[in-house]
């Protein structure tokens, strides 16, 4: 057995994302015939044993060519009509995919806040598995009609990856319309060559993943490439293939050297401190000084206000601040036991002297280390 396919021989739980280019049919609406051809493959997985999620990019894409505009327009009302009006197409176009193998499906749509959220993002996560016990397919799609610049997560790379940490799923197969990870810029070198397997924490791939995107779609071989690191912290692995490929799915599930493989080496954290590392947008910062920011890297131990040297932004007690170190290289974010307002009457303070400082005092640290996560 080769080294991928060891690898990859243990994948159970698989979260599928399937990006923009590969839906959108030119001035026709969705490709009816790749949508058909993904849930033939998930529907061939499926009855394998794996359980599957589909993250499906297209709604956004799918309303533009209905309301005959070629460019992705930026106007956020513009967008929130597009999704609207495409949503229902794609919905519609899976259900009549699977329905005709006997397949029933599930439509969510999700913001930031619906993960941002502990209670929520539980609920999402009891959903799902209950779907999943039932052999449901989970269709997932940020929710465009409704989510603004504050709340969403930027491009569905990212929300596949937070959906993988959600379940704890043992591989993220991103559906592109490339062959893979390129050791060079392709567009700039025509004899890039693909990578086979790497680390999905070498930040080398920084260097050599292009950032750019097509014009219906927001995300790029960059935000795939973070989106594998994050996918990461459950342990989970990440193929980076391309969906025009025949049979794509069950090929590179049985381990032939397809796409590229971005191997996770971390430790699967817990669920609840996935959740901390997987917020977005933190409330607030916390600045510290070079004792805290070491200490936190390489003791593994909870912020204490004698460390911390600066506050930025307001956030109440139990909020996601991030802490930064003197140069403004993020450290660790997690949830603050004190809010703003009080951090600053005790920043460089001793804790056993909070009392002089608070009108209330409570944990001795201002970031217990079970709340905090190193980023």
């Amino acid at each position: 057995m080769n080294k991928r396919r060891q690898t990859l021989s243990g994948a159970k739980r698989i979260v599928v994302k399937v990006g923009s280019a590969l839906l959108a049919n030119g001035d026709q609406g969705l490709a009816l015939s790749k949508i058909d051809d993904y849930c033939l493959q998930i529907n061939q997985l499926k009855a394998q044993g794996f359980e599957v999620v589909l993250v499906s990019s297209g709604a956004i894409a799918a309303g533009c060519q209905r309301l005959g505009w070629t460019q992705r327009p930026q106007a956020l009302h513009q967008l929130q009509a597009a999704a609207a009006v495409g949503q229902m197409g794609l919905a519609r176009a899976y259900e009549s995919a699977l329905e005709s193998m006997n397949r029933t499906t599930a439509m969510i749509v999700l913001t930031h806040d619906d993960l941002a959220d502990r209670k929520r993002y539980l609920n999402a996560r009891a959903t799902l598995q209950q779907l999943l016990s039932l052999g449901v397919l989970p269709i997932i799609n940020e929710n465009d009609t409704v989510a603004t610049d504050e709340i969403r997560f930027g491009d569905n790379d990212t929300l596949a990856a937070l959906v993988a940490n959600l379940l704890s799923a043992d591989l993220l197969l991103i559906l592109t319309d490339v062959d893979g990870l390129m050791d060079a810029d392709p567009r700039r070198k025509p004899d890039a060559r693909r990578l086979s397997m790497v680390q999905a924490a070498d930040v080398g791939l920084d260097k050599i993943a292009t950032a750019g995107a097509g014009n219906l779609g927001r995300g790029g071989m960059l935000s795939k490439v973070r989106a594998s690191r994050l996918a990461a912290r459950s342990g989970a692995n990440t193929v980076i293939a391309s969906g025009g490929e025949p049979n794509i799915l069950t090929r590179v599930l049985e381990g032939e050297d397809l796409g590229t493989l971005l191997v996770a080496e971390l430790t699967p954290m817990t669920a609840r401190k996935r959740w901390i590392a997987d917020q977005l947008r933190a409330k607030g910062d916390l600045r510290l000084d070079d004792g805290a920011a070491l200490a936190l890297k390489e003791q593994g131990v909870s912020l204490l206000a004698v460390g911390i040297a600066g506050v930025e932004g307001q956030f109440d007690r139990g909020e996601m601040v991030r802490m930064l170190d003197q140069r403004g290289v993020l450290v660790a974010q997690g949830l603050a036991n004190y809010s703003s307002q009080d951090i600053m009457k005790i920043i460089g303070v001793k804790t056993d002297a909070f009392a002089d400082h608070l009108e209330y005092v409570g944990e001795p640290e201002v970031v217990h280390r079970d709340n905090l996560v190193l980023m």
